[in-house]
């Protein structure tokens, strides 16, 4: 069975600082497995393609375009119980909060479309948009924050009046926001940094090296987890200390997501849908290749993946997954 490969060990992925990413990357610290070997409980079809997925409580959300829209599934019986269309593509990530789901939507002009949790109804398209594709959008205790320009325009959003309360400049080319430990978390997809915002006051804190190209992101295990498009890498940055240690996954380019979830981090991209990271030590545990991939959500045990460009979502369970991998090594 697949496992790891007996030159390396998962800790000599782990970087310092002064070690090269690009030679990491290099190495292969887990030999690739199918994605067929992981069970899906369910695939639903959605549109032309599917992309972004928000967790709720008792639902799971997911974009889609042909049509643009966002669809409501019912994890308790894997069936979709509503479509809400759109007047764009979801193009930015989706974010819930306040009694909704935030969707920014491309188009001239990008705007941001709210979504009612429980009705399900679309009850607002503000005229405020993300900077660019594959942006994204976030919620703190009273605001909703979206990047609104290359110039790292930090828009800090009342949910209830739909106005821009603050302006928080940070690097140029940041572009992906997210909440976690007090603070508004934002990665740079143009360099290699991660901006930390005070959530209650929109004060700067700090600028931490990452890997090249962070875009998307998520938290847990005390940490923020940058998925770096540039060089394929994760890095992870203690948010107490502010710490960065980098390992090397070798998926490389456009697109993909990361969530956290049963003590792991997961991470996608087209035809390497899944990878697993452990969240205590930051080792690439397994890697599984194939179709399908490029976005993902953890929640109501299981793993809900994309598949773009075939326009499906599918689940499958997270002990299911977490034992697969145990069992290969």
């Amino acid at each position: 069975m697949a496992g790891l490969l007996p030159a390396l060990t998962a800790a000599a992925l782990i970087l310092s600082p002064g070690r090269s990413l690009a030679a990491a990357n290099a190495e292969r610290a887990v030999a690739p497995r199918s994605i067929g070997e992981l069970k899906r409980t369910a695939r639903i079809y959605l549109g032309k393609t599917a992309d972004w997925v928000a967790i709720t409580a008792d639902a799971v959300w997911v974009g889609s375009t042909g049509p643009f829209a966002v669809h409501r599934i019912d994890p308790t019986t894997n069936t979709r119980l509503a479509t809400v269309k759109l007047q764009g593509e979801p193009c930015s990530g989706l974010a819930t909060g306040f009694g909704s789901l935030w969707v920014p939507l491309c188009g001239k002009p990008a705007t941001l479309a709210r979504v009612d949790l429980k009705s399900g109804e679309l009850t607002n398209v503000l005229m405020i948009g993300p900077a660019a594709a594959e942006g994204g959008v976030t919620t703190s205790a009273d605001s909703v924050w979206l990047v609104v320009d290359d110039n790292g325009s930090l828009a800090r959003i009342d949910p209830g009046t739909g106005t821009i309360r603050q302006i928080v400049h940070v690097p140029a080319g940041s572009h992906n926001p997210l909440y976690y430990d007090g603070r508004i978390w934002v990665t740079r997809a143009d360099g290699s940094e991660l901006t930390s915002v005070d959530a209650a006051t929109g004060a700067l804190r700090a600028t931490i090296r990452t890997g090249p190209g962070p875009r998307f992101l998520t938290a847990g295990a005390g940490a923020v987890w940058t998925l770096n498009q540039g060089d394929g890498s994760l890095t992870r940055v203690d948010t107490q200390t502010g710490h960065a240690t980098h390992t090397a996954l070798g998926i490389p380019g456009k697109g993909g997501d990361i969530s956290f979830g049963g003590g792991m981090i997961w991470t996608t991209v087209s035809k390497v849908p899944l990878s697993m990271i452990d969240g205590a030590t930051a080792a690439l545990l397994c890697q599984w290749v194939g179709p399908g991939g490029d976005s993902l959500g953890i929640g109501h045990g299981a793993i809900w993946l994309t598949d773009y460009h075939a326009g499906t979502i599918s689940r499958i369970e997270l002990d299911d997954a977490l034992a697969g991998c145990k069992d290969s090594r």
